[in-house]
């Protein structure tokens, strides 16, 4: 696994050992981040279950202002911390905890985001739930970006009013949906 492109273009990360995380594959990365265009630049990122940290740290790649990266399994987030380090990534923030504690966390901190990864683990049915939270933690930027990565065999979650579905994209085992939350101001 690497960075498709940004100023670590290239670059390795490393991966847990064994199932427990299930990285968001190289070519999946690349036609996500092409969708999303420019609207990483700049960007403040949460990436909720970041397993690797592939997706905010392509994101600091290509340019994102900042990225807190959230992972509870300690494995995982050792592995994740070490990508850090090895890229230099000092924009990045990493926090070992569940996506709840992070985000009452975050909004204790009165931390806004523009960019939103939403990536929970395939099989247990809890992207609806992790959105309704993150809707609920009031940490999203008006006009943000969320991005809902689940199994394509999953059941059809149900997501926050006001969350407009701007694209449903499949790749494999892998669907991508993303959301436009809110309007900006005025």
């Amino acid at each position: 696994m690497r960075i498709v492109s940004g100023k670590w273009r290239g670059r390795r990360l490393r991966t847990p050992k064994g199932r427990s995380v299930r990285p968001t594959a190289d070519r999946v990365r690349e036609a996500l981040f092409s969708i999303l265009g420019d609207r990483t630049e700049g960007a403040r990122v949460l990436d909720l279950f970041a397993g690797t940290g592939a997706l905010g740290l392509e994101a600091l790649s290509r340019g994102a202002l900042s990225a807190v990266l959230v992972e509870s399994d300690p494995r995982a987030f050792e592995v994740m911390r070490r990508n850090v380090l090895d890229l230099g990534a000092s924009g990045a923030e990493t926090l070992l905890m569940d996506s709840r504690a992070a985000l009452r966390t975050l909004r204790r901190r009165g931390s806004r985001f523009g960019l939103v990864f939403l990536d929970p683990p395939y099989g247990k049915g809890i992207a609806g739930s992790a959105a309704a939270d993150l809707d609920g933690a009031g940490i999203l930027e008006p006009g943000g970006t969320v991005v809902v990565e689940e199994a394509a065999r999953a059941e059809e979650s149900l997501f926050p009013a006001g969350w407009e579905r701007a694209g449903d994209r499949r790749y494999g085992d892998t669907r991508v949906m993303i959301f436009s939350v809110g309007k900006e101001p005025g």
